[in-house]
């Protein structure tokens, strides 16, 4: 099985401006932004058989993508800059 990458912009590319704008304006959601990134990384490693960690492992770091993504959904939906 073949993994895939969730980038931000593949999962929201109807708020490809805004997740930019965001990275660019928002310390907060551009750190949240690299850890969403690392996380994705992470799984794709784990799915390609790169990096093969436990079973428990794998779904702690999946947990953690998806809250991180919820998060920055929720940042791109209701913040807006001036």
């Amino acid at each position: 099985m073949f993994g895939e990458h969730h980038r931000l912009f593949d999962e929201f590319p109807e708020y490809k401006e805004r997740i930019h704008e965001l990275k660019i304006n928002n310390q907060h959601f551009a750190e949240l932004y690299a850890q969403y990134q690392q996380l994705d990384d992470e799984v794709y490693r784990i799915i390609e058989g790169i990096d093969t960690p436990s079973d428990e492992y794998t779904e702690e770091v999946k947990k953690k993508r998806l809250f991180a993504k919820d998060e920055l959904f929720e940042m791109i939906k209701a913040e807006r800059s001036g």
